[in-house]
């Protein structure tokens, strides 16, 4: 039977050794060393916190196809580095300006705003480099499949994007498709190349990645707004961040719209969505079943 608390638990291990091994100078330098107090910055916004929910979604959607965790890990590894890189960024004065990430000072606040963005920059181009060294995967073609399915997920049309569209909807003039729209980009985006990553490097057929994609999709949505509903119920220490700013930014979201109670119904008939698109896979998606469940349930 599967154990979620066990296999999350694994998967927190083996991204924190993974990323503290990738991010050393050594690791780092190209043409020329990597400066010390760069890599203490990126080592500083990606270590020693963080539940790893991408890279897992990474291990257990290629889990369905009979993919060893470790084989899965250097492509959960560059999915992680971009999400924290995001955060990174996001954390910026110029964004959401603020000061406590993960319980810990953020990283403009342990070093400095130029220094941030750098360490964001170098997260975000070391990624890339993961799943470009044959050590992700011997087959070139799934690298560069791996490659432009993050870059997707991340860019102008997924994450990125959807910080955006965040920024723009402070103005308050987001309808409900508009908010879902931004938060299926900034959120879900990513959590959508994650799991299917995971089934290319399994080599997932197209019935088999579409039905990967639909839970993916319907998951990023739950993410989100237990991520929303979390900003109005949970406390700073819970969280281990500011909460209660998405109202005082003027942030569009649904809990915004719908009020809490109509937005918890909506939470569980995703997460139902999200695990109805598992059908075909029977006890080998229990992983991605058990994220979603996760999703709507946390605490944090």
């Amino acid at each position: 039977m599967y154990d979620f608390s066990a296999d999350s638990a694994d998967c927190v291990r083996s991204v924190e050794a993974g990323l503290s091994d990738v991010l050393t100078g050594a690791r780092l330098s190209g043409p020329g060393p990597a400066a010390e107090r760069l890599v203490e910055a990126m080592r500083h916004g990606s270590l020693e916190g963080g539940k790893r929910l991408r890279p897992l979604l990474v291990r257990q959607a290629a889990a369905i196809f009979s993919v060893s965790r470790e084989a899965a890990l250097p492509a959960g590894l560059a999915v992680e580095m971009i999400h924290c890189y995001s955060l990174i960024h996001d954390d910026l004065p110029a964004m959401d300006d603020d000061a406590l990430r993960r319980g810990r000072p953020t990283v403009h606040k342990a070093f400095d705003e130029a220094t941030a963005i750098l360490a964001g920059d170098a997260l975000l181009t070391q990624a890339f480099a993961i799943l470009a060294d044959p050590r992700c995967h011997p087959d070139p073609d799934v690298r560069v499949a791996l490659v432009a399915e993050l870059a997707a997920g991340s860019g102008a049309g997924g994450m990125v994007g959807g910080q955006m569209r965040d920024i723009e909807g402070e103005e308050g003039s987001f309808s409900e498709t508009d908010i879902a729209t931004m938060q299926a980009m900034k959120t879900g985006a990513l959590i959508r190349a994650a799991v299917r990553m995971g089934a290319m490097l399994g080599g997932a057929d197209p019935r088999a990645l579409s039905a990967l994609t639909a839970y993916a999709e319907a998951a990023g949505r739950a993410f989100q707004l237990a991520d929303d509903i979390l900003d109005v119920t949970a406390t700073q220490e819970a969280m281990g961040k500011a909460t209660g700013k998405d109202a005082g930014a003027g942030k569009q979201t649904l809990v915004s719209r719908l009020g809490l109670d109509e937005a918890r119904k909506n939470l569980d008939a995703i997460v139902a969505d999200a695990i109805s698109a598992l059908r075909t896979f029977g006890p080998r998606a229990d992983g991605l079943r058990a994220t979603a469940r996760y999703f709507a349930a946390r605490k944090r």
